[in-house]
């Protein structure tokens, strides 16, 4: 939904026509916010703007209050612009005014009211707006967003490799990719115009090789001392628990274990990564790390591991998050090390069968 709901806003901006009123919502809070800064600064000259644009929280608006900022007319400009953020929270007297104004909205005023992220869609806004769903990216498209949003918005290149690495060091969070990109653009400035993989290991800390990805393949080859000692290095990293480490060692294992099941029914090992890929789109499941390199290691991996070692790995998995989230484990990394060893060992008969 984020791509059609992208274009709606750049449309808009271009012709420099508004809708009446828009009903911003969805899971990413990040595209939110851009889709609202854009519109305001197309829609309000900044010298009116201090005039004109209002913007509050919806759960601190009492009826009277919301009718008076409703019924205000633009002061010295064509429109006024109003943000009700989290507009699910407005209080009972308060929505009745809201249902009201959306019968008849102004001619002169730019109503953007959003949802909370989690939260389901209003139908009753859907309907008397123009409705803006911005998702979470899937990993398939942060790869794109990385770089439009390197080249476009911050006028750097990035390189592919730079791009993968910052990837798996971030992850899919917008907020904190756009602020790396921000340090990794002032840090390449006046030295070069192209962001390097030198210079994401010198800003964000972490080199190729000891990246979450790096942690998933040596598991998924089952090479206990490689992953071993990849876990300090992993938990150091940016946003980065034990608990996000297991779900992505869990939707790993699941995938290699749909991976064996198709193996078993005769699919070819070359058609196997796009199915992974088809899987990934319908799913959207969370892999930390970018979709490309996760089918690659998955289909590679799906020979190497048999039913009876995957159920074990699962139960491992399973026993792992539960004593994360209960908070039953005193060290995340001794917790991480003693399920490594749990997925990694096993007699060569097992790994045979």
């Amino acid at each position: 939904m984020s791509a059609s709901s992208l274009k709606t806003v750049r449309d808009a901006i271009k012709r420099r026509s508004f809708d009446g009123v828009y009903y911003i919502w969805g899971e990413d809070d990040y595209q939110k916010d851009g889709a609202i800064r854009q519109i305001i600064d197309a829609a309000l000259d900044p010298g009116a703007r201090d005039f004109n644009l209002d913007t509050r929280r919806s759960s601190e608006l009492d009826a009277e209050t919301l009718g008076v900022l409703l019924s205000t007319p633009p002061m010295m400009a064509d429109r006024r612009v109003i943000v009700l953020r989290e507009v699910g929270a407005l209080k009972k007297d308060a929505r009745k005014v809201l249902d009201q104004y959306l019968t008849h909205p102004e001619p002169d005023l730019l109503l953007l009211m959003t949802g909370a992220a989690g939260s389901k869609a209003d139908a009753t806004l859907s309907a008397s707006s123009t409705s803006l769903q911005f998702d979470l990216l899937t990993g398939d498209r942060i790869p794109k967003w990385i770089t439009h949003r390197a080249t476009s918005e911050l006028g750097v290149k990035i390189s592919e490799s730079a791009v993968e690495l910052l990837q798996a060091a971030v992850g899919s969070d917008l907020h904190q990719l756009s602020g790396e990109l921000d340090k990794l653009a002032s840090y390449i400035e006046g030295h070069t115009d192209e962001i390097g993989e030198d210079a994401v290991a010198a800003v964000v800390g972490v080199r190729r090789g000891e990246t979450q990805a790096d942690l998933l393949d040596a598991v998924a080859d089952r090479n206990a001392p490689r992953a071993l000692g990849l876990i300090s290095h992993v938990l150091t990293q940016p946003k980065t628990t034990g608990v996000s480490i297991v779900m992505a060692l869990s939707t790993q294992m699941l995938a290699i274990s749909w991976g064996r099941a198709r193996l078993d029914e005769g699919l070819s090992r070359a058609h196997l990564a796009q199915e992974y890929f088809d899987l990934l789109k319908e799913t959207g499941a969370f892999t930390g790390r970018p979709w490309g390199s996760a089918t690659a290691v998955w289909a590679r991996a799906a020979e190497r591991w048999n039913r009876e070692l995957l159920y074990r790995a699962l139960d491992s998995l399973l026993e792992a998050d539960v004593a994360l989230k209960e908070s039953r484990v005193s060290s995340e990394e001794q917790l991480l090390a003693t399920v490594v060893l749990s997925l990694c060992a096993a007699d060569e008969r097992s790994a045979a069968a």
